[in-house]
């Protein structure tokens, strides 16, 4: 492995994050920790993880010019995408020319940078059980997909978007005009191209958190975190929570699945491979080849969280995804439009047993967007989620 150097020095071990979100400014404050020197990339200022990085830089990130420029640049060893929307195909011929090292793989976050490429790749060429599915371009194929044989209710989503955005149940004919709109006004680039799913009659869903890292011989081994429950309201995470129980045959199906999956991508790091589970009967959804906003959880259950597993990982260190303690999280939104928005009520969050909040310091707020999080960890799930979901409804944002 290669030394890690002294930031702000010849030495310096620079690694770039591209998207400086909630998640991302949790593995610059990991990457920091370890002495790396980091540079957060958005597009927009003052993004969370701009705030607390060595270096911060403004960009279209799925602009290929402007992405070659900032890279060659500001010369990082390590470029970590931490979102969809960005110019993969140049990070492709970047790290072909030997110019940087991509996390995990620039092959990796080509294929998961849409919903088509991971689909067709776990579908098509792994062969792992996943929903039935059509790709559409149209209002007219979404249409002629369901009348084919996906069906109703199905699920509707962008090929390209985060975090449950312009993703939509249709239940029946009045509702597909809605869904397509909304997944046209969803998705992260305007790609009028979306995954329709046929739906899968599950128990519960789940993030197995996995990390490919290197052991003590040096090859890269895989790793999986306790897996973890959630909860999500129009394809959007609003509360999760580890560990969720599981029937040991389906457990070991979903790390065979997350194994494959992961193997396939390659590289070093951690993965948020999301499943389906009914009875001991496991499909695949999606992966992120990032940390997972479902895993924000581990910050209150495991020694090592899902941030400090990533870095370290890339960084070619040991890792550790022991369990510490059961635990939750739920999400604060907004509330409001407006910027510069205050939060009363922390110190009476904080008065819960075993909770934690985590405020992202997003510079503008709206109704539902993500500004913080709750966390809480208990002797047992149950009470974990009701005291996380308790110390939340404490937190009130509002114009200043």
């Amino acid at each position: 492995m290669t030394p890690l150097g002294t930031p702000l020095s010849p030495t310096a071990t620079r690694a770039m994050l591209l998207g400086s979100g909630e998640l991302g400014k949790e593995v610059l404050i990991a990457l920091q920790r370890l002495g790396v020197e980091t540079i957060a990339v958005d597009r927009y200022e003052n993004a969370p993880g701009q705030q607390v990085a060595h270096h911060a830089r403004t960009i279209a990130m799925s602009d290929p010019a402007q992405l070659k420029a900032l890279i060659e640049a500001e010369k990082p060893q390590l470029v970590v995408p931490e979102i969809e929307a960005i110019a993969t195909p140049m990070l492709q011929q970047l790290e072909d020319a030997g110019t940087v090292r991509v996390i995990p793989t620039a092959r990796a976050a080509r294929l998961t940078m849409d919903r088509e490429g991971i689909r067709r790749l776990a579908a098509e060429t792994l062969r792992l059980p996943t929903s039935p599915y059509k790709f559409c371009d149209s209002l007219a194929e979404l249409q002629a997909a369901i009348d084919a044989g996906i069906g109703f209710p199905c699920i509707v989503k962008p090929v390209m978007s985060s975090s449950g955005k312009g993703q939509s149940r249709i239940d029946g004919p009045a509702d597909v005009q809605k869904a397509w709109d909304y997944a046209m006004a969803g998705g992260r680039v305007s790609h009028g191209r979306v995954i329709v799913e046929g739906f899968i009659d599950f128990d519960y869903e789940i993030t197995l958190l996995t990390v490919r890292a290197l052991g003590a011989d040096g090859t890269v081994q895989t790793q999986f975190c306790a897996p973890i429950g959630h909860v999500q309201v129009s394809g959007d995470y609003v509360e999760s929570w580890q560990p969720h129980p599981m029937a040991p045959a389906a457990l070991e199906k979903a790390q065979q699945i997350a194994q494959a999956v992961t193997a396939d991508l390659g590289g070093q790091g951690l993965f948020g491979v999301e499943l389906f589970v009914k009875g001991e009967e496991v499909w695949f959804s999606e992966v992120s080849p990032r940390p997972h906003d479902t895993g924000m959880v581990t910050m209150a259950t495991q020694w090592q969280n899902e941030f400090e597993l990533h870095a370290r990982a890339i960084l070619g260190l040991p890792v550790d995804t022991a369990l510490k303690s059961p635990g939750a999280s739920s999400v604060i939104y907004g509330g409001v439009d407006a910027q510069g928005i205050v939060f009363d009520g922390v110190a009476h969050a904080l008065q819960v047993p075993g909770s934690d909040v985590r405020l992202f310091g997003k510079p503008e707020s709206f109704v539902k967007r993500r500004m913080g999080v709750a966390l809480a960890h208990a002797a047992d799930v149950e009470t974990a989620r009701r005291n996380a979901k308790e110390a939340a409804s404490r937190v009130k944002p509002r114009v200043a």
